[in-house]
């Protein structure tokens, strides 16, 4: 076995992040809207027959770690854990989504790595490899197979939505790495908003963008910590959105346009306004498409 494979990983949004109580070991659990995004890490994995499991990462951005602190090689160890295929793996990371910025880009890659080592080793095992992914990170069940979708728990409960708008979007990121763990760290048992109510995400998948859509019960916290994100959110706000709002735990904002060639212009204004944004226009897509 001498293979080489490719895929995508996509970001995703937020649209509505609640959180709705915490279990004994510490994790919150959430109720939240994934929608994955027209923005994509390129994962190469290269196969190699061997006596020996072993795995690489590397990447083009040189602050990325290379152990197991990457979730894409924490993947590739956790499936030889699981299934024992007995190979060398060797990952190379394109990254084009920004780092610590709410947009999963790390559990995404993750999950493609899960989804392309379960298709080179011929596994079909659904509920294993959910189970692997949920070892790997909270977020990274959902990019096994990323499509609009409520998700809860801690991220292992996904329901994929019967239909869903597409969205104009601008990501707009600041120059800096958020922390989860800090953002998590400062969150207030008074900050949970509880589940959203099933009548505002009928009303989404109607076409409808009611207020509730857009709730995100990290960002006080997550502004608090970080100064720049509040800025900036003031800053795409001038840019006369339908509806802006926060990604996971920041800082991404996602500010959401009537049609493509608004989201464009308001684009346009964020770069000339701030070069040291990551600034973006795209929109969501229904489903992973290699």
């Amino acid at each position: 076995m001498n293979t080489a494979i490719s895929g995508l990983a996509p970001a995703k949004i937020n649209l509505f992040l609640r959180v709705t109580g915490k279990r004994p070991n510490g994790y919150h659990e959430l109720d939240s809207l994934f929608m994955p995004v027209a923005l994509y890490d390129r994962v190469t994995i290269n196969l190699r027959a061997g006596s020996r499991f072993s795995a690489t990462v590397r990447a083009d951005r040189p602050e990325l770690p290379t152990d197991e602190r990457n979730l894409a090689l924490k993947a590739a160890l956790r499936m030889f854990e699981r299934y024992r295929i007995q190979c060398e793996v060797s990952i190379d990371l394109h990254k084009h989504i920004p780092l610590g910025a709410g947009l999963g880009g790390g559990s995404s890659d993750a999950g493609t790595v899960i989804r392309m080592l379960a298709g080179a080793w011929g596994i079909a095992d659904r509920e294993g490899l959910a189970a692997v992914a949920l070892s790997v990170g909270a977020d990274v069940p959902f990019f096994l197979d990323p499509r609009p979708a409520r998700v809860g728990g801690i991220g292992e409960k996904i329901t994929p939505l019967p239909t869903a708008p597409t969205l104009e979007l601008v990501l707009a990121a600041p120059p800096i790495e958020v922390s989860t763990a800090r953002v998590y760290a400062r969150l207030k048992p008074t900050q949970w908003s509880g589940p959203a109510a099933d009548a505002d995400l009928e009303r989404f998948c109607a076409g409808d963008l009611p207020p509730a859509i857009l709730v995100n019960d990290l960002a006080q916290p997550a502004l608090e910590l970080y100064p720049p994100i509040e800025r900036l959110w003031h800053l795409v706000e001038v840019s006369l959105p339908k509806a802006c709002g926060m990604s996971g735990s920041g800082g991404t904002i996602f500010a959401i346009y009537p049609h493509a060639q608004a989201a464009k212009q308001a684009r346009d204004r964020l770069r000339r306004l701030d070069p040291t944004l990551a600034t973006i226009a795209l929109r969501t897509i229904p489903a992973l498409a290699d």
